[in-house]
């Protein structure tokens, strides 16, 4: 990236219709893993007006129904009625079950070395993990703001502001100088109204809607600050009754808002003995962690992944001229404290037994909203800055 540029980083609200499809797939997720740790399960969804198509090829000894799932994630999001409701759309399902002896291994059996050696990727893969110190949650400014209005919005519609869709865009425009975020150069809102048009009244409320949710932290709106709603196009009607939904879609909204590398994989609806899922955790709990530890001002991680073997063929670190030390210096140190083979990486932040402790809400549903990292809001095992002291010496 130039040390001097503006930069646009955007969210969308959990009633998008890419969205809705990766929270039904992560919901299926919690929900196979709750009732059998073993399990193995891709799920993948779209949908349109109407309609919703439901792909799960999965081995579990456990009884989920997931049409029912879908129903009441699409509810929760707020399609209870109107152009798309999720009481009476049809659900499509194409669902195949495999043997339960293509399930994972017991986690007992995974207890020594040699055990989490036998565990191989199971595809190719590259992933990357990226902290910055832009902000408290070592993200990136233009993602963790865009994030926070989209929040804000999904809140207001929530607390009373009836006619807001729950179908909602948010971008953010970020000055950057020298290399580091000097101040919010604009906003972007896109939202729909159901039943109602965006008169007056209703743009300075989402107005201040915006500019409330970024009054808080170090960077504010300034006089300069600029704030559009539905600049672009007209959008009368928003969610699946306009354009269609697919799981995922929006890899720079579930990861660093594009402003750095990610794989091409999407994240949700796959369980983490997939290696572009536990991976990219790995790869940002890494990065995470140098930069917490005072090493570099920002950071990239790498690990390059191929199907068949357990160790990555690569671990690499990126600094960008801001590390206090060498980059391959960096990746030594990284390799000598951290095990990056997948079953190395379930076992220690504990991918498999989380959605059932993580209660009601599940442990994979809540990141299909407002990304994967930096989730202040979540306990999450790969936001830990545990290594950070081991890797200063």
């Amino acid at each position: 990236m130039s040390p001097d540029m503006i930069f646009t980083s955007e969210s969308v609200t959990p009633g998008h219709p890419d969205k809705l499809c990766d929270q039904i797939s992560d919901a299926a997720i919690d929900a196979l893993l709750r009732e059998d740790e073993r399990a193995r399960a891709t799920v993948e969804c779209a949908l349109a007006t109407g309609v919703v198509f439901l792909a799960a090829r999965y081995a579990a000894d456990a009884l989920v129904d997931l049409p029912a799932l879908a129903r009441m994630v699409m509810q929760d999001a707020g399609y209870a009625a109107g152009s798309f409701d999720a009481r009476n759309c049809s659900i499509l399902t194409s669902f195949v079950e495999l043997p339960l002896d293509a399930r994972e291994p017991p986690l007992a059996a995974l207890a020594d070395d040699e055990a989490i050696g036998r565990r191989v990727a199971h595809e190719q893969a590259n992933v990357f993990g990226y902290a910055c110190r832009d902000t408290p949650e070592f993200m990136p400014a233009p993602i963790v703001l865009a994030h926070r209005i989209a929040r804000a919005l999904d809140a207001a519609r929530r607390d009373g502001f009836a006619s807001l869709s729950p179908d909602a865009k948010t971008q953010v425009s970020v000055e950057f100088c020298g290399g580091r975020p000097t101040r919010i150069h604009g906003v972007s809102l896109t939202v729909a109204f159901d039943g109602a048009a965006l008169d007056g009244d209703r743009f300075e409320r989402l107005r201040a809607i915006a500019l409330d949710a970024l009054s808080v932290g170090e960077m504010a709106p300034d006089a300069r600050t600029s704030v559009h709603v539905n600049a672009g196009e007209p959008f009368d009607i928003g969610g699946p009754a306009r354009h269609a939904g697919l799981t995922g879609r929006k890899n720079g909204i579930d990861t660093y808002g594009e402003i750095a590398r990610q794989s091409g994989s999407a994240l949700s609806g796959k369980d983490p003995s997939r290696i572009e899922r536990a991976g990219a955790y790995a790869a940002r709990h890494a990065a995470k962690n140098i930069v917490a530890a005072g090493l570099a001002e920002r950071c990239e991680v790498h690990l390059a992944y191929a199907a068949g073997q357990a160790e990555p063929l690569s671990l690499s670190v990126e600094t960008f001229g801001s590390g206090r030390l060498a980059d391959d210096k960096l990746a030594r140190r990284l390799a000598e404290l951290l095990d990056f083979r997948p079953a190395a990486i379930v076992r220690r932040f504990g991918l498999r037994t989380a959605p059932q402790t993580a209660g009601a809400k599940g442990f994979y549903l809540p990141l299909a909203t407002y990304g994967h990292f930096g989730r202040a809001d979540l306990n999450l095992p790969w936001e830990a800055i545990d290594v950070a002291e081991a890797l200063k010496s």
